[in-house]
C-alpha cells in the first residue's frame, strides 16, 4: 500500500555493533524527500539472542526493518517467508510487516550490488575477480553471476574459506574457480574487481594496479577512499564504492517498506557523503 503522508510509521536497522551505521541517515533522508514526515527510523544494539523478543515486541505501527551482523542468518527462522534472493544466499537484511501482520524477508544486497554496477555503466563482463571470501562474499558472488558471462574467481586466505565459496557458488549454480591469496595481484587485471575484504586488507595491493584498470567495486565506505580505489582512480579506473552499494540497497528497501517508488536516490546519497564527511 502506498504510504500517506499523515501515517505515523516506524522502521530501524538492528545488528550489533549498530552505532556506525549509516542507515537512519539514509532512510531519514528518503523519507523527507518523499513528504513522510510522520515516518521515523532508528537505530537498536541487538544481537541474536535478544532478536526474538524484539520482534515480538513490535507493534502494528512498524513498517520494517533492515538486518546488519550479526542477524542475517539468525532472523530467517523467525520469518513466515523469505524471497528467492535471500534464500540464495542465506541472508536477510531487509524485514518488511505486512498489513496482515506477516513477516516477509528479502536481501537487498545483491540486487544493490548491481544497481550500483549499472549506475556506473556496468551492464555485463567476461570475466570478474573477487577477493574475500567473508559473509559480503557470498553477496558479491550472486550479484556478480548475473552480470558476468564468463569465469568468477575467488581469491581466498584459506581451505576453509575455499570450500565456503564452492558451497556459495554450487548453490548459486555458479562456477567459481578458487586461488590462493597470495596470487591475488592477478586479480587487479580482471575486467570487473570486487574488493569484500576489511578495512586495510587490500592496502598492499594499490602498487600493484595496472596502468589501465577496468573497474574495481570496493565495498568499504568508510575510510574512503582505501588505498586500492585511490590508485585505481588515479590510473583512470572506474571505482564504486561501498556507499554507492549502501544507497541502492536502502533505496530498495525504503520502496518496499513504503511503497513509494522510485526512492529518491540522489537525496540518500547526498545525506550518506555530508555524515560521512562528519566523520
Amino acid at each position: 500500500m502506498r504510504a500517506r503522508a499523515t501515517d505515523a510509521r516506524r522502521a530501524a536497522v538492528l545488528g550489533q555493533p549498530i552505532a556506525h551505521s549509516l542507515s537512519p541517515v539514509l532512510h531519514g533522508a528518503a523519507y523527507a524527500a518523499l513528504g513522510l514526515g510522520a515516518w521515523s527510523y532508528d537505530r537498536f544494539e541487538i544481537d541474536e539472542a535478544a532478536l526474538p523478543g524484539f520482534l515480538e515486541g513490535l507493534g502494528p505501527e512498524w513498517a520494517g526493518l533492515s538486518l546488519t551482523m550479526p542477524l542475517k542468518r539468525a532472523v530467517i527462522p523467525l520469518l513466515d517467508e523469505i524471497s528467492a534472493t535471500a534464500a540464495s544466499v542465506e541472508a536477510v537484511n531487509t524485514v518488511v510487516f505486512t498489513e496482515d501482520g506477516r513477516r516477509v524477508g528479502d536481501n537487498t544486497d545483491i540486487p544493490g550490488m548491481v544497481a550500483a554496477l549499472r549506475e556506473h555503466g556496468i551492464e555485463q563482463v567476461d570475466s570478474a575477480a573477487i577477493l574475500g571470501a567473508g559473509a559480503t562474499a557470498s553477496s558479491a558472488l550472486a550479484a556478480v553471476s548475473r552480470i558476468c558471462t564468463g569465469e568468477i574467481v575467488a581469491y581466498v586466505r584459506s581451505e576453509a574459506r575455499a570450500a565456503e565459496m564452492r558451497q556459495w557458488g554450487e548453490r548459486l549454480k555458479t562456477e567459481v574457480r578458487i586461488a590462493n591469496w597470495a596470487d591475488a595481484e592477478r586479480a587487479l587485471h580482471a575486467p570487473l574487481v570486487v574488493a569484500t575484504t576489511p578495512a586495510g586488507a587490500t592496502d598492499a595491493f594499490a602498487s600493484a594496479v595496472p596502468g589501465r584498470p577496468a573497474t574495481l567495486f570496493d565495498v568499504l565506505y568508510d575510510p574512503w577512499p582505501t588505498a586500492l580505489a585511490a590508485r585505481w582512480s588515479a590510473y583512470g579506473g572506474a571505482v564504486v564504492s561501498g556507499l554507492d552499494l549502501l544507497v541502492h540497497q536502502a533505496a530498495l528497501q525504503v520502496e518496499q517498506m513504503t511503497g513509494r517508488t522510485p526512492a529518491p536516490l540522489g537525496a540518500m546519497r547526498k545525506a550518506g557523503e555530508h555524515a560521512l564527511a562528519g566523520r
